[in-house]
């Protein structure tokens, strides 16, 4: 295991008591890796196939909710601890995120409130009356003398991402609150300090914030929009079952702009101005990674660095609504111009004096994620695993959900990722396993063709063992007695000829039963180093070949050695030869051939002759089929050859062509045979 995975998964204990803000449905989870993609922390590892969300990396933001088309994310499930809150006398707030008119639409805020209400709340708030009072301590901040530099942290995903990896800048978090925070504080200085605080919104990172030990107790549950449309439906609870209602005080300003971006810039009264610089503002999944990392590396010379994870808070993972970006800010504008409106201003600034000196301050923990960068060696051996053995190899397609395939490399190496990611990679894999499953199935066809033939051999041997007890013997008395009758006959004796008959069928049948005989002990190989030079010149050396038959010898290589069955090899030659012999009656070309590499040898045998009819192929190695003339074969020459030559766990292939038309007529057998075949 690299050095890097051991660390990783080192980390990975210690940080187990954190909640799992979102985890994986793994009966649905496809592997599609858009998850991975689209994770600005890079918490989802790839195991065995499966996405699996780290709960000490999650920042709680929800793209992988968010982008999941399986919906094989499963987020935390809040709603039996706001039922066991509800089921208590102790009073309960419903403090509702100021994105929640763009989730009700369709609703009117009073029958949404009533809704709500109809639920056991007894107090239903705006929260955007505590981003009010964020940005007023954002604006002191800004006003107060000195240079520091901060990020805003009114996002509590923004802060998880910088407290894991980018711990060095956990001293410029602003040290202020979050809206939500705020109203909860703000909602017991005004309402008793027993009250029960359950935050409602669009946010599944707020569920972390709630349970993180520096603001613990503040807010008791947090529910997204989507429990609260379950609990709706749970409760058969409708805009047209319950009476309309306003929300209780107190009564927010331009705090409700804070879900959409750089709403809460607006609602602080302070300005980006793009010449001084002062104030950067930056949203989504990518700007905000760029942004925070330019920050730390001095690029971003700015005291605010107002940011969001997501494209405002409209566009959380926990909301039901499927609308657009821009039709969910137009939907909180309206609802935000009608309220400015109606609001008493007097009434505003009287609770905004009220809460002047409510203490909206924390700090922030390191939580250091991040993990040891691999060397150059190291990153270059996993690239080499991915088959990347060059810079024109890396593709960075992007597929595994990395942007590049060194990006790829490192999660392979911190324990995040897994080589079968890779797209080209698998292609490759799958490639080379379908090349081996088609040399499997070529070996199985061939497999099965030998087993079929050494059936009808093992048939065959059967049938010669009997034919050699059964005729052998009396046939011998017959080719006798018929011999020496044929000796006394005289030559002008009236049935010479027929005796002569009879003795020539009786040497023909002697030949057949001999030919059995041989077939049916063909079943062991005595293996030995033969060189087939050697071998090819004594086979030679036995051949009385016609005037008008050519030999020529070929050998490939010097070094033909291989081991095998001399003597049943020669007979194989013996055969083929016979046979090149017999398919060239007018004469022609005889051609030995001997080569091979470094697993095998051929040898090859060529006639320029006749050729075999192309619906005779599939058969010349069947016993006893023959196309010679009645009494000039038994049909056993090429079963024996086929038999030896699969004893040997060689190959025999034969190339003809009987067809003047087609090109030059002839036959090719060759003989292919392992250099270091297994005992047969």
């Amino acid at each position: 295991m690299p050095h890097g995975e051991s660390w990783h998964k080192d980390r990975i204990v210690k940080h187990t008591a954190l909640i799992p803000l979102v985890t994986t449905i793994k009966e649905r989870c496809r592997v599609c890796y858009t998850c991975v993609r689209e994770c600005p922390a890079k918490a989802i590892r790839i195991r065995d196939g499966q996405a699996e969300v780290l709960a000490q990396r999650c920042i709680g933001c929800g793209n992988c909710v968010r982008v999941c088309s399986q919906h094989a994310k499963q987020v935390l499930c809040s709603i039996p601890e706001v039922e066991a809150l509800l089921a208590c006398e102790t009073p309960v707030a419903a403090c509702l995120a100021p994105s929640f008119p763009a989730e009700y639409d369709d609703i009117d805020y009073r029958r949404l409130v009533g809704m709500v209400r109809a639920l056991g709340f007894k107090y239903v708030v705006e929260v955007a009356f505590g981003a009010d009072l964020v940005a007023a301590r954002y604006r002191d901040l800004l006003s107060a003398e000195g240079r520091k530099r901060y990020i805003a942290t009114s996002c509590p995903a923004i802060v998880g991402y910088v407290e894991r990896y980018h711990p060095g800048l956990v001293s410029s978090l602003a040290p202020i609150v979050s809206p939500m925070v705020a109203m909860a504080r703000a909602m017991r200085v005004l309402y008793g300090p027993d009250l029960k605080v359950v935050f409602i919104g669009p946010c599944i990172a707020k569920k972390g914030e709630a349970a993180t030990e520096r603001v613990r107790g503040d807010v008791d549950a947090v529910l997204t929009f989507v429990e609260l449309q379950h609990l709706f439906v749970e409760r058969g609870i409708t805009p047209l079952s319950v009476d309309a209602s306003d929300f209780d005080p107190p009564r927010p300003g331009h705090g409700a702009l804070f879900p959409i971006s750089r709403g809460m810039l607006q609602a602080a009264g302070i300005s980006e101005d793009l010449a001084a610089g002062e104030v950067v503002a930056a949203d989504g999944r990518s700007s905000f990674t760029e942004a925070i990392k330019e920050f730390e590396d001095g690029d971003l010379d700015a005291r605010l660095l107002e940011v969001l994870c997501c494209n405002g808070c409209i566009m959380g993972a926990g909301m039901v609504t499927q609308a657009p970006l821009f039709s969910r800010r137009s939907c909180v504008g309206h609802y935000v111009r009608r309220r400015l409106e109606s609001l008493d201003r007097d009434e505003w600034r009287g609770r905004m004096s009220q809460l002047a000196e409510l203490n909206l301050s924390r700090r922030y923990d390191h939580n250091d994620q991040r993990v040891a960068v691999p060397s150059r060696d190291e990153i270059v051996q996993i690239m080499q695993r991915l088959g990347k053995h060059h810079p024109e190899d890396e593709l960075n397609c992007g597929a595994c959900g990395y942007e590049t395939c060194r990006e790829h490399a490192i999660a392979i190496y911190e324990g995040l990722a897994e080589c079968e990611m890779c797209l080209p990679y698998t292609i490759d894999q799958l490639r080379r396993t379908v090349r081996a499953l088609e040399f499997s199935n070529e070996q199985l066809a061939s497999t099965q063709e030998a087993l079929t033939q050494s059936e009808k051999l093992a048939s065959m041997g059967q049938l010669a063992a009997g034919i050699a007890h059964e005729v052998n013997n009396p046939l011998g008395v017959v080719i006798m007695f018929a011999h020496l009758l044929l000796d006394e006959m005289g030559k002008d004796a009236k049935y010479r000829e027929d005796l002569q008959t009879i003795v020539e069928s009786a040497d023909r049948c002697k030949k057949i039963v001999s030919g059995l005989l041989h077939f049916a002990r063909q079943n062991k190989v005595t293996l030995a180093a033969t060189d087939l030079h050697e071998l090819i010149e004594d086979l030679v050396k036995t051949l009385t070949l016609p005037a008008s038959i050519t030999l020529r010898v070929e050998h490939q290589s010097p070094d033909e050695v291989a081991n095998m069955d001399r003597d049943q090899i020669m007979q194989i030659l013996t055969n083929l030869v016979g046979n090149a012999q017999a398919a060239m009656p007018d004469g022609g070309t005889l051609t030995l051939w001997t080569g091979g590499d470094e697993t095998n040898v051929r040898i090859s045998v060529s006639d320029t002759g006749v050729g075999i009819p192309q619906q005779n192929l599939d058969r010349i190695f069947d016993p006893f089929f023959t196309t010679k003339q009645v009494g000039k074969g038994t049909g056993l020459g090429l079963a024996v050859t086929y038999g030896i030559v699969k004893m040997h766990r060689g190959n025999i292939k034969v190339d003809s062509n009987a067809d003047p038309a087609a090109g030059p007529t002839g036959t090719t057998f060759t003989v292919i045979l392992p250099r270091k075949a297994g005992s047969g």
